[in-house]
């Protein structure tokens, strides 16, 4: 596969170099993929991270380096990543370490073997993952079984930054949110999808603390509250995807890839 890697980024000079090679590391050792771009979105950042990026830009054929020219959050940043992006599957991949780029073999198996047009990874499924806040946890599981009642879809970890999808999915829909309610709006509208086939594997965390640089809080927690009702009860298909429904779903069958048949 062609497989493009997404990094929105702000502030976070202390760990984009570190990460990078993580990344690149992981992908030129992945047999699955026959080729990769990784597209770094600097949304205004201000600790040096943008002289970084413009330095590294011209002797890395792999990166695609895209500025805002001012701070506009997340979503807006991937936004900016979906529309460079040229690959034939999309994940997410945060700059900050929290998440490991090792998962990704995790994470792209369900493409391959299952074909899944859409793969989230869940931090509370299985997997080793550091233990920090209590409330912050629950809040993240009270979005997730919030927005699984609305879209009828068993997820265990709605806000997670590892997500894939497939070009087919992602770049024919419609996304508005400019700041993390990116997860709950894409999540109500991959459900819209008739008969999407989506995955969920679990993946290791380890989460920063605030003083450690981490930026989600509680007005994140309201807003999030607000986009699951918002994309689930008022974005019909028209304001959700570029395509109608029939040219949709054929683009999605043509596309599919057809699972690997596993020897007995």
């Amino acid at each position: 596969m062609f497989l493009s890697v997404i990094i929105p980024i702000f502030n976070e000079v202390k760990t984009l170099p570190v990460l990078l090679g993580i990344v690149k590391k992981e992908l030129n050792q992945l047999k699955m993929v026959s080729h990769f771009e990784i597209i770094l979105v600097d949304d205004f950042s201000t600790d040096g991270t943008r002289d970084w990026l413009e330095s590294q830009a011209k002797n890395n054929p792999d990166f695609k380096v895209v500025f805002h020219k001012q701070n506009q959050g997340k979503g807006a940043a991937l936004r900016s990543g979906i529309e460079k992006a040229g690959g034939d599957y999309i994940l997410i991949q945060d700059a900050d370490l929290e998440y490991d780029p090792s998962d990704y073999k995790t994470v792209l198996a369900p493409l391959i073997n299952e074909g899944a047009h859409v793969v989230y990874g869940s931090r509370f499924s299985g997997s080793y993952n550091r233990v920090l806040y209590y409330w912050h946890s629950l809040g993240n599981k009270f979005l997730t079984h919030l927005s699984n009642m609305f879209t009828n879809l068993n997820f265990t970890d709605m806000e997670t930054c590892y997500k894939v999808f497939s070009k087919e999915v992602i770049k024919n829909m419609i996304l508005t949110s400019n700041r993390f309610g990116f997860e709950p709006e894409v999540t109500a509208k991959i459900a819209k999808i008739p008969d999407i086939t989506i995955y969920e594997v679990p993946i290791s965390y380890r989460g920063r603390t605030y003083a450690e640089g981490k930026k989600i809080g509680w007005k994140d927690g309201i807003s999030a509250l607000w986009c699951i009702v918002k994309f689930n009860l008022f974005s019909p298909w028209h304001k959700s995807f570029r395509k109608n429904k029939n040219q949709l779903l054929e683009h999605l069958d043509q596309a599919k890839v057809i699972p690997i048949k596993k020897s007995a």
